[in-house]
């Protein structure tokens, strides 16, 4: 599998909702794409609703992005656990990412407006 890795801006206005509410719209979001996975979007942190966000005890480690730090979404009904992930300190190969934040689109809906 290519595990080649490209960041790009991503087209258009992009928007993440859970639980009813919409945790963040944002018009300078990232595209992710690496190897054969589907296209990640990541969004700038200042364009999320962080108050939504509870940092999660879970962490991973990529060998080609580097660290993650996973969040929980509070909603008015449920936690959805770990349902986003940042790279705060990402390999220097795909420094672009750092601080924006991805979510899982099985999780949570993301959306191009």
């Amino acid at each position: 599998m290519d595990r080649h890795i490209k960041i790009h801006k991503a087209k258009g206005t992009w928007v993440v909702r859970a639980g009813g509410a919409v945790l963040g719209e944002s018009q300078n979001a990232l595209e992710l794409t690496e190897g054969n996975y589907p296209p990640v979007i990541y969004f700038p942190r200042e364009d999320i609703g962080m108050a939504f966000l509870d940092t999660s005890e879970t962490t991973s480690h990529c060998p080609f992005k580097g660290d993650a730090t996973y969040y929980s979404i509070v909603t008015k009904s449920t936690v959805i656990k770990n349902a986003a992930w940042s790279y705060d300190a990402p390999n220097e190969e795909v420094a672009a990412i750092a601080g924006y934040l991805a979510f899982y689109p099985n999780l949570v809906a993301v959306e191009k407006l």
